[in-house]
């Protein structure tokens, strides 16, 4: 139990696993705050943390999941899994 949003957040920030949270409130300010502020792949209000799934999202089947910050976060599908490659081809151009 917590008392407050503030402690609530917190007890996120330090425990969660950062994949999922929700917040189940009928007070707006409260839910834009949380949904702001909570660093997580997928935040949600007076809803199921469940539907953090690469097939409700519309992104087909799910391969994977990540809780990083660098490159896909959330529910994966194929896209997220590729890797780009830039190729140049040039004539002598510089930049300047």
């Amino acid at each position: 139990m917590v008392k407050d949003i503030d402690e609530a957040m917190e007890h996120i920030r330090r425990y969660g696993s950062q994949h999922s949270d929700a917040i189940v409130t009928g007070d707006a300010s409260a839910a834009e705050r949380f949904l702001r502020e909570v660093d997580s792949s997928a935040v949600f209000w007076n809803a199921s943390t469940r539907f953090n799934d690469g097939g409700q999202f519309g992104m087909g089947a799910e391969i994977g999941i990540s809780t990083d910050r660098i490159h896909a976060r959330g529910p994966m599908a194929l896209p997220e899994l590729t890797i780009y490659k830039y190729v140049v081809r040039g004539t002598g151009q510089t930049r300047e």
